[in-house]
């Protein structure tokens, strides 16, 4: 047999063979599966937001802010009423009392943390359960002086800076989060430390800095009806304003506590409308720094103001 002829194919076979390869090359393969699978893809993957850091020394230091490195006068713990409910002219928290210490957290039909709904603002829905707190002084912090002081730059009393935080969005979802347990800038820190080794430096014998404040303004385009929510987890004081008004209260010295506010509760806003929205947060006592956010909320960067740090 020839060379040719042992290698031939039969006729009738090579051209099956041939339907066959032309056919593979026609027929698409089965696709992978797609970032369009994603019902929120259109979204962009995360947020950058631009707060400011205010370091502050212990009250123990030279030059030091009594409400840093403070113990209440009630113990530690979630403090409520230490800041009036609407901004003041600055649009800063405004001092109310020295607060009241929370002994049950009120929460609403999820089991989820929430403000008080007794609140004019803010409807109640079925399912909400009332908190109860004392109703004596706390000494959650010492004056309305030294209050005020806290989210805003006080020569010879702090120093700031500007921090970004990044939301990151989650997989097949419209939740952006923020948690220093997962951002690559703050895992190695062991918390939200934000100003480590920088401005006052570190607190006395501690290898991070324990003592300052953070203020967030950030912006939002209101869509009623489509559940947005906003979460914060974490310590020490926290509270966050929606159009002026306060809608999360975490006041005190305390562990990481939860809170959520849903936009719908709150009283007077225009759908497809824009709305500021403000995170003040403070870093008082050792042990922890805990920051977490969740939101469904499309926020929006808006420039920081001048910080201290520019000019040292």
């Amino acid at each position: 047999m020839s060379r040719t002829n042992r290698f031939s194919m039969p006729a009738g076979l090579l051209a099956l063979a041939g339907l066959a390869v032309a056919g593979a090359l026609l027929t698409p393969s089965k696709a992978p599966a797609r970032a369009a699978d994603d019902p929120y893809a259109a979204l962009p993957s995360s947020l950058t937001l631009y707060g400011v850091c205010r370091d502050f020394k212990w009250a123990s230091e030279t030059g030091g802010h009594k409400d840093f490195e403070f113990v209440p006068s009630g113990g530690y713990g979630h403090y409520v009423n230490m800041i009036k409910d609407d901004l003041d002219a600055d649009g800063k928290p405004a001092f109310k009392s020295q607060g009241n210490l929370v002994s049950k957290e009120a929460v609403d039909a999820s089991g989820r943390n929430v403000i008080s709904t007794t609140k004019s603002y803010l409807a109640a829905k079925t399912g909400d359960k009332a908190g109860t707190n004392s109703t004596s002084n706390g000494g959650a912090l010492t004056t309305e002086a030294a209050f005020k002081q806290w989210f805003r730059d006080v020569p010879g009393t702090n120093l700031s800076k500007t921090v970004p935080i990044v939301l990151v969005r989650q997989p097949n979802s419209n939740i952006y989060s923020f948690s220093d347990k997962t951002d690559a800038g703050y895992t190695a820190k062991g918390g939200f430390f934000p100003i480590n080794g920088e401005l006052f430096g570190n607190s006395p014998g501690q290898s991070k800095n324990f003592g300052f404040t953070f203020e967030l303004d950030t912006e939002f385009t209101y869509k009623k009806g489509t559940g947005q929510t906003f979460t914060f987890t974490g310590d020490d004081d926290v509270w966050v304003f929606v159009n002026s008004k306060l809608v999360v209260d975490l006041g005190g010295v305390h562990s990481a506590i939860s809170q959520t506010i849903e936009l719908d509760r709150i009283v007077g806003l225009e759908d497809g409308k824009k709305y500021p929205l403000k995170l003040c947060f403070a870093e008082r006592h050792t042990t922890a720094s805990n920051c977490r956010i969740d939101t469904t909320i499309g926020l929006m960067a808006v420039d920081p103001p001048p910080v201290s740090g520019l000019f040292d």
